[in-house]
């Protein structure tokens, strides 16, 4: 596999290679990948060489770890929605919380945050917000947040100071470049032109700048209303809707083949729940990996840093394993050809 790095060096240099933009980014990732490799590889033989049990078996972890492509898909924009579920007005409130979470996250990260589409409440709530993230790898940081949010608190509407439950939904998906082959013949999409609310001022108001697109054969809808033109619109809600028709046709494929994707890849049940915020005993738990945090002050305030190694470094562990069984399965059944 190693052999392959100054080959795939040089078609870094390679002018048909430079002048096609989805073969040079996919050099370029295989160009990464073997980099990552050949620099754990070489630090494993200098473990090796130094007789450190300790350091031969961390380096042995790093090995693995580089075995393991990313997801190319990780490397896009997100595009994410947030849903108040049950609770009502409390319910929006908390979907409000967990947008302006995500949102101190990415600006910590240096990641733009550009909103589609929202239904505030008087509270300053949403009953639902999609908005996307723009920034190298946003996908792949926020992949595992999508299923059902819980908290747990004493809402500010309740004058008898009782602890209430409430949730919503959050779904994050990838958006579709122009590298994705997603044709939208005509017939099968509808347009609906409408006056945007919210913030604005009166032009947003009088104006039918809001678009809604909606693909008739899958019934996915895409709704933008954040920007004054209806051309801007127009362009961002269909960028919307490739990046929902993508997600969807790639789960359907994985339904088809019986894709097992691991623990916390894009979850199948997206209503499932996955976190509980108590407020009271300013705990937060991820139940999909036991971990339990007592900073939920600072994690809804957006410091989300150790939430994301820990899921992150749960997800690696799990693709290892599965790498490892895989490889195994394999030798095993290559040892029986031979018998």
């Amino acid at each position: 596999m190693l052999g392959r790095l100054g080959a795939v060096e040089a078609a870094l240099g390679d002018p048909s290679i430079l002048s096609d933009r989805r073969r040079y980014r996919e050099t370029l990732s295989e160009y990464a990948f073997l980099k990552k490799l050949d620099s754990a590889a070489t630090m494993y033989e200098l473990a090796v060489d130094d007789g450190d049990a300790e350091l031969i078996e961390s380096s042995e972890k790093d090995v693995l770890a580089a075995l393991v492509k990313p997801d190319p898909l990780d490397s896009r924009n997100a595009v994410m929605e947030i849903r108040a579920g049950t609770g009502g007005e409390e319910a929006a409130l908390f979907a409000g919380d967990l947008f302006r979470m995500y949102s101190r996250y990415c600006e910590t990260k240096g990641w733009r945050v550009s909103v589609m589409h929202s239904s505030p409440t008087s509270l300053d709530g949403y009953k639902e917000i999609v908005f996307t993230v723009v920034g190298e790898g946003a996908y792949g940081e926020f992949r595992f947040e999508s299923g059902g949010h819980r908290v747990q608190r004493v809402p500010e509407t309740e004058a008898q100071g009782r602890i209430h439950t409430s949730a919503a939904t959050v779904v994050v998906f990838p958006e579709a470049d122009e590298d994705d082959v997603i044709e939208i013949p005509e017939k099968d999409l509808r347009i609906d032109l409408f006056c945007a609310g919210g913030a604005g001022g009166q032009h947003v108001n009088k104006t039918e700048s809001a678009v809604r697109m909606t693909h008739i054969p899958t019934g996915l809808v895409a709704v933008c209303q954040d920007e004054r033109s209806q051309i801007r619109n127009r362009e961002k809600c269909l960028a919307t809707l490739k990046a929902r028709i993508l997600d969807f046709r790639r789960r359907e494929e994985e339904a088809k083949i019986g894709a097992n994707r691991l623990t916390l890849r894009g979850s199948g049940d997206r209503s499932e729940k996955i976190r509980t915020y108590n407020f009271p005993q300013n705990r937060m738990t991820d139940h999909r990996i036991s971990l339990t945090l007592y900073s939920l002050d600072r994690i809804i305030d957006g410091d989300l840093k150790p939430l994301m190694e820990a899921l992150h470094r749960n997800d690696l562990d799990e693709r290892i394993r599965a790498r490892l069984a895989a490889e195994g399965q394999a030798s095993t059944q290559e040892k029986e050809t031979e018998k």
